[in-house]
């Protein structure tokens, strides 16, 4: 697959004239956003877990090798707080098993104020089914420590790079053969868009990071006004040019 680019959800109104013609109804919006991007990761999971048939029904509305990431209930991460993993996780996959091969990665976005606990991540991962791409995204600087770098190895799960204002909010750390990306937001106008030049630095990270034959899968999240959307293609455009494969994105 190599390194696909995509947004963080799909479903914003101010994206119409930017990704969706003006008279596209909303409820043909993931068809036109999968004519032109092969991958998105779906928030709904964190807020509300669709049902399987949902799933399925996305699975029907998007073309074959289309890969939806999905970030994990905030049941999970931010109430129980990775305690009691296993009904959870459980659940998600079962209802996530109507995406079929449409299923990519699974992120656990852990809540700021949660400070390592090493068990209560090996546990929480150990609960994946075996196969299961698991992205951990910590945001407490605790989590930065030589015994979590092994533990992510130990499991094959990648740690999220994200960035924040441009910067790495995190140890740009490979414990995977695969990778996973997140852009909350640039410091270029207008906000919350990325710079050409910052991209291009990510893109380079990533393409000495990985192998060509890697995947490493990349979103933005910073949706206002389609930022994520013209920056998600200034991305993808910037690791092309270092001759990795990359996968499709909408000619703006």
């Amino acid at each position: 697959m190599g390194v696909l680019v995509g947004t963080s959800g799909w479903q914003y109104k101010d994206w119409r004239g930017v990704l969706y013609p003006a008279g596209c109804p909303q409820r043909l919006w993931l068809e036109e956003y999968a004519r032109g991007f092969t991958t998105v990761e779906s928030n709904n999971a964190f807020y509300r877990l669709p049902e399987h048939d949902q799933f399925a029904v996305w699975r029907d509305r998007t073309p074959a090798g289309f890969v939806m990431a999905l970030k994990a209930s905030r049941y999970l991460t931010h109430i129980k707080r990775l305690r009691d993993p296993k009904e959870p996780v459980a659940r998600l996959m079962s209802h996530a098993d109507g995406l079929g091969d449409r299923l990519g990665p699974v992120l656990l976005q852990l809540p700021p104020t949660l400070r390592a606990d090493p068990a209560l991540l090996d546990t929480a991962l150990a609960c994946f089914p075996a196969g299961t791409r698991v992205a951990v995204e910590p945001r407490h600087d605790s989590w930065w420590t030589a015994e979590i770098r092994a533990l992510l190895e130990d499991h094959g799960a990648a740690l999220c790079w994200a960035d924040v204002g441009s910067r790495p909010a995190a140890p740009l750390w490979r414990t995977a053969g695969w990778g996973y990306v997140r852009f909350h937001g640039g410091r270029a106008e207008p906000a919350p868009r990325y710079g050409r030049q910052a991209l291009a630095t990510w893109a380079r990270r990533v393409h000495d990071t990985w192998p060509g034959e890697a995947d490493v899968y990349a979103y933005f999240n910073n949706d206002t006004g389609g930022a994520a959307v013209h920056d998600a293609v200034v991305f993808a455009r910037a690791v092309a040019r270092l001759a990795r494969e990359v996968g499709g994105t909408p000619d703006l």
